[in-house]
């Protein structure tokens, strides 16, 4: 499920902006860095393949992570991974962030239903962002339906398990391109 957010469209923009900005410099020759993702991963990530494997499946995060690498290298961007169980340590990668990254990913994990902290910090990114979850989260406990985030995301993709990342990416590739930001 992917959820449009109106107000992330002028990061979009911005971004795209920047984007096409770099496709000229590069065919007039100068030398720039390819677009970077942060792919953030909230608490109790680091046991996927070991944890609830029924709900989270069996893949384990440095699966994924090394899959998006991967995939990045395809799409021509850097993908720059990050794990944290705990919340400021988040806040403060995504703070740290702000002025390298062209684009978010993020798996909130528990705190996507708690964390005002995690949410301010994606309003100052200054960057498209997609929420993620392994699990369809409307399909498990009514706690788990809300999302602190989800207005303050790009989009939100969820319920295909480790496949969520890899449609984010290709999502976020989408986003930071011009003809993704025209769309």
């Amino acid at each position: 499920m992917v959820t449009a957010c109106l107000k992330c469209l002028s990061a979009v923009r911005f971004n795209a902006a920047k984007a096409m900005a770099a496709k000229s410099k590069v065919e007039s020759g100068a030398i720039l860095r390819e677009p970077v993702a942060l792919v953030v991963h909230g608490p109790n990530l680091n046991l996927l393949g070991t944890r609830e494997p029924e709900i989270y499946g069996r893949t384990t995060l440095e699966d994924i992570n090394q899959r998006l690498i991967e995939l990045g290298r395809e799409l021509g961007i850097k993908v720059e991974t990050f794990q944290s169980n705990s919340e400021g340590e988040i806040v403060d990668r995504l703070q740290a962030a702000r002025d390298w990254i062209d684009v978010l990913i993020i798996n909130p994990a528990a705190y996507t239903h708690t964390s005002i902290a995690i949410r301010d910090a994606l309003s100052a990114l200054g960057a498209p962002s997609i929420e993620v979850h392994l699990s369809n989260v409307y399909r498990r406990e009514p706690f788990r339906h809300h999302s602190t985030i989800a207005d303050v995301v790009s989009g939100r993709i969820m319920g295909f398990g480790s496949e969520s990342y890899v449609l984010a990416l290709r999502a976020a590739a989408n986003l930071i391109t011009p003809a993704g930001a025209a769309a």
